[in-house]
Order: structure tokens, then sequence, then C-alpha cells
């Protein structure tokens, strides 16, 4: 970008020192300053018909309107002297430049050497310019206190535990390995696995997600969560800049500083603003200096210096940007870069990956049915039994779906067998539990009665088990990775949005086109290998699409990379995903429409707040040049910095609506 190019951005960056409480003491100071300028002025006291004739009371509106003009002008002055140095002028600049004419003007004059006076409307002008500034302080305030509310998610203090007792310490000394105990409504001061106890958790503030989880020994919990019902103990694994909490936080802040292609072009129209505004305020003092009117050519220069201000140009993409990514935040969606959500509202296909994205990623017993002289309870009773004592995956999703285990028979002899499963003695009978290959190694067939159940299953995607009872097919289970409740939902929503849904996954094309039956979705890439992924994106580019690429962020990384966006989903104890623009910290696919409401919102208020401001601005530099004097209509300086003010306030307070976008899934 040029360097003669500004943005309020770059603005804030020189003043960032400048906050809201500075900005209000100077208001009040200087209005209370400003109330005898106005009462000791001339042209005020023949606006009101009294006079005092007293010689000192001449001397009054110089010598405060000069300690105004220092004093309440000084972040302008300097701010002004800041954008010359860095070749960038701008808001500041333009201020500086007419507060500096008035101040000049009205001081020469007190010194006979002209008949400029204006004090009072020099102090006018920058009491009305301090009150806008405090505002758009404030508003930019509360816009970035998303990170403020993110560090208040953390406890000042914690419980370490050391041997049999518990000492309360400032969560700075925590240490890896440091044991802490959690009570029930406390935060969680550190990332951490839980090495005692189980506990609902609040998570919401991490994932966006209102329902509380169940975390148990041996899973990870994150720094500002919240146990709802139990203690546990957690071993502390990381600390300060290394949680989870710390990495949002950085997301955050990088997100409301980056930049945009629409803030490229408010820099534009903001450094045209300002040669547009000085030379206007060129040619509106030389017009009425030909027209024999000194004074006011001064004034109304002074009136097109201050209304054309780029003040609400500039406020309009950084306020959109700081709102935006608060919100997003809080729903769980974190935005590691602004032009991939601005590039989310024109995408046309989302390519999801199945496996932990639209699915749990985990087994789960879908079906079971049991063959003539058995019960379904009995059969899965029988399976669970000798895969008790086994970690294996689909062992565990047995398991889950058996009755309690104080129910299941005892297994003895229990021995495992690669590749065709796991086989034990139970109540004197030889139970045997695998796929096809078991089936086959063992001489048995299907009953014919399950022949219907088992074509469905296989037709569905799901993978077949058979319980064998002494050498007979007692039963068969289907197993599955889990679609999702949410899935449906959220394909359904990006139906609605017109954006075309297409599945990837390694699985096989049954698998894969039986999800895609369930879920409706348009189109199917299966058997992919995870290198190939991005192949598949490239070919959907290569079709006119744009694409973005929905992963866990683990083996999706090319192909996240490769898409127009990269949305890395289920990512809440890792935050730091290289390759997505967008981390969903929740595993919620509706998250992926929040993220398409959010980029078409916030492109939304952009554009609106660039028309106002711009509009605002073509609109009044002609009347601030008093080009419609003739007709009685002109404003003079105070009054054309209220109506800047009010053009900030306007993109302020339309930014701030963003605030009722709700990105929380239902």
């Amino acid at each position: 970008m040029n360097d003669m190019h500004t943005s309020e951005h770059h603005n804030h960056d020189r003043h960032a020192g400048h906050d809201p409480d500075m900005f209000r003491r100077l208001f009040w100071w200087n209005s209370a300053l400003a109330l005898p300028v106005l009462v000791f002025s001339d042209q005020i006291q023949e606006w009101f018909g009294y006079e005092i004739s007293a010689a000192w009371a001449a001397w009054i509106p110089p010598l405060i309107g000069t300690v105004i003009y220092v004093w309440g002008g000084s972040p302008f002055l300097t701010g002004g002297v800041a954008e010359v140095r860095n070749r960038q002028p701008g808001m500041m600049l333009l201020i500086s430049l007419a507060i500096t004419v008035a101040f000049v003007s009205s001081f020469a004059s007190s010194l006979d050497w002209g008949d400029l006076d204006f004090w009072w409307e020099l102090a006018a002008l920058i009491v009305v310019m301090l009150l806008g500034h405090w505002q758009e302080m404030k508003a930019i305030g509360q816009a970035q206190g998303a990170l403020a509310a993110l560090a208040a998610l953390l406890p000042d203090r914690a419980e370490r535990v050391s041997g049999d007792s518990v000492e309360e310490v400032a969560i700075a000394d925590l240490v890896v390995d440091d044991v802490v105990l959690i009570r029930p409504g406390a935060r969680v001061p550190a990332d951490g696995v839980i090495v005692d106890g189980r506990a609902a958790l609040d998570e919401s503030m991490i994932t966006g997600e209102s329902k509380p989880t169940t975390r148990e020994e041996g899973e990870r919990v994150v720094a500002g969560t919240v146990s709802t019902d139990s203690s546990i103990r957690v071993r502390i694994d990381a600390v300060g800049e290394d949680t989870a909490l710390a990495g949002i936080q950085r997301l955050v802040a990088d997100a409301q500083s980056s930049q945009s292609r629409t803030q490229a072009l408010a820099d534009r129209a903001a450094a045209a603003l300002f040669y547009l505004a000085t030379g206007s305020a060129v040619v509106t003092f030389t017009a009425w200096l030909l027209a024999g009117d000194a004074a006011e050519g001064v004034i109304r220069t002074v009136t097109v210096l201050v209304i054309a201000c780029p003040h609400a140009l500039g406020l309009a993409i950084p306020l959109v940007i700081a709102i935006s990514t608060a919100t997003s935040a809080q729903a769980g969606i974190l935005v590691k870069d602004r032009l991939a959500l601005e590039r989310m509202r024109t995408v046309d296909a989302i390519l999801f990956d199945k496996t932990g994205t639209l699915t749990k990623g985990n087994h789960a017993v879908v079906d079971h049915a049991a063959a003539d002289g058995w019960t379904r309870h009995h059969v899965l009773a029988l399976a669970a039994s000798v895969e008790i004592e086994s970690e294996h995956p689909i062992a565990r999703a047995i398991l889950a779906a058996a009755p309690a285990r104080a129910d299941l028979p005892a297994a003895t002899d229990v021995a495992a067998s690669s590749g065709r499963g796991v086989r034990g003695m139970v109540d004197g009978h030889e139970i045997q539990v695998g796929g096809p290959a078991l089936l086959d190694s063992v001489g048995a067939s299907e009953p014919p009665e399950l022949g219907p159940t088992l074509a469905r299953w296989r037709h569905d995607g799901g993978s077949v088990l058979y319980v064998i009872d002494d050498g007979r097919v007692a039963g068969a289970m289907t197993l599955a990775d889990e679609i999702r409740p949410e899935s449906r939902v959220a394909i359904e929503t990006l139906h609605a949005q017109g954006k075309r849904v297409v599945l990837i996954t390694g699985d096989a094309r049954q698998v894969a086109d039986g999800v895609a039956a369930q879920l409706e979705i348009d189109e199917v890439f299966a058997e992919v290998l995870p290198q190939d992924k991005d192949s598949k994106v490239a070919e959907l580019q290569s079709r006119g699409l744009t694409v973005a690429m929905v992963g866990d962020g683990v083996n999706d990384a090319p192909a996240l990379a490769r898409a127009d966006v990269g949305i890395a989903i289920g990512a809440g104890t890792d935050v730091a995903i290289e390759s997505a623009g967008v981390v969903l910290a929740s595993s919620d696919p509706r998250g992926v429409t929040g993220v398409i409401e959010l980029s078409t919102a916030s492109y939304r208020k952009m554009i609106q707040n660039l028309i106002w401001a711009t509009a605002y601005n073509l609109l009044a530099i002609p009347i601030a040049a008093g080009a419609f004097s003739f007709a009685g209509i002109s404003l003079p300086p105070a009054a054309a910095a209220l109506a800047m003010s009010a053009s900030t306030i306007v993109v302020a307070a339309n930014a701030q609506l963003l605030r009722r976008l709700d990105l929380r899934p239902e």
C-alpha cells in the first residue's frame, strides 16, 4: 500500500494511549474552561445583549483559549505531527490544521494584527471534538473488551494439592505437573488432565456450546472452564501463554488488528478524502478571499477541514472487525485470517471430511439382531462378556451398548486372534466375536432369518460383526462411525443458504455413500488417501467453485491450506492450527453455518458504513465551504464538529448491531 494511504487503524495505533478516560477528563475540564471564553466573547455578548466593558475582560478569551488549544488540543496536535512524521496524513492532521488555523487567526487578532477573532469557535470546536473522540474510544474499547473478558475467565487463585493437604496459591505460581483441586462452581486455572474424579464441565467460554460436557479421569480440561457439579483433581500440563485460553486471546487480538480487502478500500478512500479536504479548504479560502471576506474565508476553511475528517470512514471497518471477532469468539468461532472470513460469504461448495467432522470419529453399535433361539439382549451380553477386558475401540463400542457390567456372565480363557476377532468360554459355551473372516474360519453360515437385516446394514455402509455360540451364529451387530446429530441440521441449513455440500473420506465407497444418503449430501469423494485430499479440493476449484474445506486439522492440513477457506473443527484445545483460516473450538458442524452468517453480516455492515461515511463527506463539504450561503445555509465550525461526531456515532451504532447476531447453535 502506498505510504500516503491512511486508515483509522493506523491512527489508533499512533495514539493507542488515548483511552476513553483521558478523553473524558479532557472533555469535562475543557468544557469548564470554554464557558468563560464564551461569556467574555464579543460576539456572544452581542448576540445575547449584554456587555462586559472591563479592559481585562478582552484578554480572557485569548488566555484561556490558548490553554484549551495547547491542552485540550494536544491529542490532535501530537497525532497530526505523528501523521506527518510517518507520511500518512489523515484525520488527526486535518483536525490539527483546523484548530491551528483558528488559533493563529485569533491570536493575531488579539495582537491587533487583523480582525479574525475565533476564540469561542476554537474552544467550542475542541470541546466537541473531545466529546466525539471520547465516545469513539468507548465504542472501540467495548468492541475490544473480548480480550479482557477472556482474561477474566481465569481465577486469581488456585488450590494446589501437596501431599494430603491443599494450599491456596496464585495461578502465576502454578507449574507443569502440579495437581490442583477444582471444587464445584470453580474455574480450572490451567490446562491439564483429570487424575481423580468426574465432573460436568461448562466449556461454553471456549467452545460456544452451552450444554455441560462430562469429563472423567484421563481426559483433558482447559483453563477457564467451570466444574458445575463435582470436585476433580487435575494435573497441570500447560500454564500461562501455553494454555488454550491464551491461544484464543492471541487469535482474537490478531484478528482484530488484521487488515481486510474492505479495509484497503477504506484506506484508499480516507487517503483520497484527506487530499480532497485540504484541496477544498484551499479553494474555499481563496474563493472567499477573492470575494473580499477573509474572516468568512477562515471560518469556512476551518469548517471544511473539520467536517471532512475521515473519522467515520476510518472507523467504518476496524470497529466492525473488532465487534465481529469478539462476537464470534464468544460463540467458539475463532477467526485467524480476516480474508478467509470475508471469502466465506462467496463460497459455493463446502467440503466436509467425514471422520471426526460429520461423524463422531469412533465406532458405535447402531443395531443388533438375534438368530432363532437367542434374544437380542443375550447376544449383546455374550459379546460384551468376551470383550470386557479389551481396550480395542470395537470392544469399547460393544461394552457401551451392552447391559451393566455387573449383569454380564463371566468369561474365561479369553484370547484374541489377529484379523479374526476374540474368543472365550461363557457358561461352558465357546463364544466368538468377529467379522466375515471369523465366519469363514469356523465354517459357519449366516442364518436365513438374518439375511434381510444384514443386507440393509451393508447397504447403509455399516461393519458387521457376528456372535458365534459353539459354532453357530447366535446373532450379529453392525457398527458404524456414528453420525453427529447436529450434522443433519448443518447440511440442511447449508442447502438453504444455497451451498453445495461435498463429502470426502478415506472410507470405502459403500460406507461413504451410506453416510451421504443419510445426510443428503450432494457429492462424495470416497477412498481418498490423506495426501490426495488437497487434489480433490483443486478438482472442485477447477470447476469454478469457491471451496471451503472443513476438517479436524490433523491429516487434513494440505486440503485446508489448498481451499479458499480452511475451517478446522473440533479444535477446542488446539487453537494454533496453522493451515486453517477459521477455527471452530467445538465439534459441532453447525458452526460452519455460523461462519457464513458472520461473514455475510460483517461484510454488509462494512459496506453500509463505507457508503454512509463517503456519502456524508460528499454532501457535507460543499455546505461547509459555504456553497449554499446565498440561500442562507451555512455551518459554523462547532456545528461541523457536531455533524462529524454524529456521523461517527452513526457508524459506531451500526457496527454495534452485530452484537445481536446469535452464532451459537440452538
